[in-house]
């Protein structure tokens, strides 16, 4: 004889295989419902001496009915649609890749070749055909320009770059290669710069991922030198080396002279420290003489003109 407790035991058991059983049922016969999927289109076999241009279609809206169960693992799985232009463009058997022109095509969706099971049913595919359009492949090589951003520390300048390699090869559709007018690598910046440097840089292109390109990345040498200036520096005094007697006069007594360089340098304070003028008048017996006076100027400045040229000096 059973006892309450085996009896309630029991009949919760006999519940819950009740409940068990009606789930099961319910869901094996859930009624078939429809739904939409969204597939990508791989397209293989596209021409080697083509390219497949932006301007396809790049999805396909498939209407399905099955099972939910069944529309759930479908929206777990990435599908695509196969899409093959060989195939479907090369009708010739014989022919191959090569008999295959630029231009618009429109290829039937085959939905033997969408990736779903037998139990699931095709309502409606849109749309029925993909557009698409091949250009052709072209190479061209392009010189490579670099831009400059940014300034230089106060003085200096920035010299032509130095680009390496200085040409690269671009492949791509030939309408967009024949857009390019130049070709240039991201900005260099000269922020503060006051010597030389070298700076790796990419190609600049829009949408990189439409073309192929022989080197992405280039090394660049900018050369920075001083800005150059120039400055007058006058009544500087005429020093006499090796006089012939104490009673001597030089007419005008100094020069000014025009000389050129580095801006750095010609802003220096100590400059006119730097600069010596002088007359040697070894030799010379008392009279009146013509003579021409040296100067001597820093390594780094050049001397471009002198006033006067020509000086009176007088020995008694």
């Amino acid at each position: 004889m059973l006892k309450p407790r085996q009896i309630s035991s029991l009949s919760r058991l006999a519940v819950s295989a009740a409940v068990m059983a009606i789930f099961i049922f319910t869901a094996c016969t859930q009624e078939p419902r429809e739904t939409n999927l969204l597939l990508p289109v791989d397209y293989a076999n596209v021409p080697d001496d083509m390219i497949l241009s932006t301007f396809h279609t790049d999805k396909i809206e498939v209407r399905i009915k099955c099972r939910p169960k069944h529309i759930e693992k479908l929206s777990r799985e990435s599908l695509v649609y196969p899409a093959d232009i060989y195939t479907d463009l090369a009708f010739d058997p014989a022919g191959g890749t090569d008999a295959i022109e630029p231009g618009r095509y429109l290829l039937p969706v085959d939905k033997n070749r969408l990736p779903l099971e037998n139990s699931v049913s095709i309502i409606n595919i849109t749309p029925f055909y993909l557009s698409i359009r091949l250009e052709r492949k072209v190479t061209r090589v392009f010189k490579v320009m670099v831009p400059f951003i940014g300034e230089t520390a106060k003085g200096y300048m920035a010299l032509s770059p130095v680009c390496e390699p200085a040409t690269v090869a671009l492949t791509g559709a030939q309408s967009l290669i024949n857009r390019i007018k130049q070709l240039t690598t991201k900005p260099v910046d000269l922020n503060n710069a006051n010597e030389d440097f070298k700076k790796e840089v990419p190609i600049d292109l829009e949408q990189p991922e439409l073309f192929t390109v022989a080197q992405s990345v280039f090394v660049v040498s900018v050369p920075v030198q001083p800005l150059p200036g120039t400055r007058t520096i006058e009544q500087i005094p005429i020093e006499l080396k090796n006089p012939p007697g104490k009673k001597i006069s030089i007419e005008p007594s100094s020069i000014s002279i025009d000389i050129k360089g580095p801006q750095e340098d010609l802003n220096n304070t100590s400059l006119t420290d730097k600069i010596y003028a002088f007359m040697d008048l070894e030799g010379l017996k008392p009279g009146v003489y013509a003579r021409h006076a040296y100067i001597d100027v820093p390594m780094e400045l050049v001397m471009t003109n002198a006033s006067p040229r020509v000086f009176t000096v007088k020995i008694e």
